[in-house]
């Protein structure tokens, strides 16, 4: 399955730094974020977007995760030369991984 059939997105960036943040519709599929949506395998979808370290949070308390990753927006998004670099397309992309 795809992320999107279990969780929703929201993002925000700074700087160089994107932030994604996963957030389940259900929370009893909480434990199959946290299974299948790694910071490894996030790393790894983004890989030639993300140049930087991928950091996993972990939010039980609302289904949640949220992954900073760094060295991620071309340089930030006011000094990158590409259409969209802001995170919120990061987030669509994100969606899209199978678990």
């Amino acid at each position: 399955m795809k992320l999107k059939e279990i969780a929703h997105s929201r993002t925000g960036d700074k700087g160089n730094i994107s932030n994604i943040s996963l957030i389940a519709y259900d929370k009893a599929d909480y434990e199959k974020l946290l299974a299948g949506a790694t910071a490894e395998r996030v790393k790894s979808w983004f890989k030639d977007i993300v140049q930087g370290e991928v950091v996993r949070y972990e939010l039980p308390n609302l289904g949640a995760l949220n992954f900073v990753m760094y060295d991620a927006l071309g340089g930030g998004v006011t000094r990158s030369l590409s259409l969209d670099k802001h995170g919120k397309s990061l987030s669509a992309a994100l969606l899209e991984m199978e678990i």
